[in-house]
């Protein structure tokens, strides 16, 4: 009554001072607890480094093949000199690199800023429902990108030619019957078919990314906020486009890296002429590497390239970074 219960020990026998000992079956237990990290790690890198050399052959070792080659005189036969920068002096000293790169830079704006833009702005409509037939203007917004680029280039080639079919429609519309569409000629303009035959056949491709991304988006938080009363251009901006900040910065990446590294529409269009009037970086690097057989200087347009892209990807990376922290604040 009122009084503590005391454990049964022997009477006059002093308490223990130290835990009774693990079975030993826990103690294994516990050994193959802390073990369990390490042979996770071991199993991990069993399993990654088959792919790690695949790609340290594919990529790491072109790459540093590249950037030795283009300190050398190499010209595709006999052994190499080693001429330090001579190269990457010679082509930040000719003008035809410098337009090249204006060119690129054109390119790079047209797949920034307007195929990534029109590839969502088509897929919202179709995931919004706001045209009928959907899969129907999906396959055909969708379809150019899978034609070959060298059919693409005949078609458009056609097209743009001085008396080609748009010069026969601007001829109709102006009463001209020998109007002839002078493009190419032009200095200033004739990068522009280019610019428009990639948009006409890329935009497809950043559609069905979005597409794709717009489809997993909770179909109850758009009703409860068409419930509350908002409109399109809110839910586009305060719940779609928030979500999709991570899947503009994968879409900008792949349009870098396709813009620095396409060239075989306008080799087979131009070849990047009349003059140098339409080359980009890509294809003055192939012209020198082998028409010339500049290996070492090829080499070092190659490595510009790859500066160039590095360079505007960790742009993107750090302004995405910053909108997907204001929009989760």
């Amino acid at each position: 009554m009122g009084g503590t219960v005391s454990s049964p020990t022997r009477a006059g026998a002093a308490p223990s001072s130290q835990a009774a000992p693990a079975p030993t079956g826990w103690r294994l237990r516990e050994a193959d607890r802390g073990d369990a990290p390490r042979a996770d790690r071991y199993s991990y890198m069993l399993l990654v480094t088959p792919a790690l050399l695949v790609y340290a052959l594919v990529i790491i070792v072109p790459l540093l093949y590249s950037l030795v080659v283009s300190l050398t005189d190499y010209a595709g036969v006999g052994l190499p000199h080693f001429i330090g920068f001579t190269n990457y002096l010679q082509m930040f000293s000719d003008p035809i690199f410098w337009w090249g790169l204006r060119n690129n830079g054109l390119v790079v704006v047209i797949s920034l800023f307007g195929q990534i833009p029109l590839g969502f702005f088509l897929a919202y409509i179709i995931y919004r429902r706001l045209v009928r037939l959907n899969g129907f203007f999906e396959a055909i917004i969708f379809f150019p990108s899978l034609l070959s680029p060298v059919v693409v280039a005949l078609l458009f080639g056609v097209v743009f030619a001085p008396t080609g079919l748009i010069a026969q429609v601007i001829g109709s519309f102006t009463h001209q019957a020998m109007f002839s569409l002078n493009v190419f000629n032009s200095k200033g303009m004739a990068i522009i078919p280019y610019l428009i035959v990639l948009l006409w056949m890329y935009t497809g491709i950043y559609m069905v990314i979005f597409l794709a991304n717009l489809q997993k988006t909770n179909v109850e938080t758009l009703e409860a906020a068409v419930i509350d009363g908002a409109n399109e251009w809110t839910i586009l901006s305060e719940i779609i486009l928030p979500n999709q900040v991570p899947v503009f910065l994968i879409a900008a990446i792949y349009a870098i890296a396709g813009s620095f590294k396409s060239f075989e529409i306008l080799w087979i269009m131009t070849n990047g002429g009349p003059s140098y009037y339409s080359t980009v970086l890509g294809l003055y690097m192939i012209q020198n590497t082998f028409t010339f057989y500049k290996y070492g200087f090829g080499s070092a347009v190659a490595v510009v390239l790859l500066v160039l892209s590095v360079f505007l990807i960790l742009i993107l990376s750090s302004v995405a970074f910053r909108l997907t922290r204001r929009y989760e604040q």
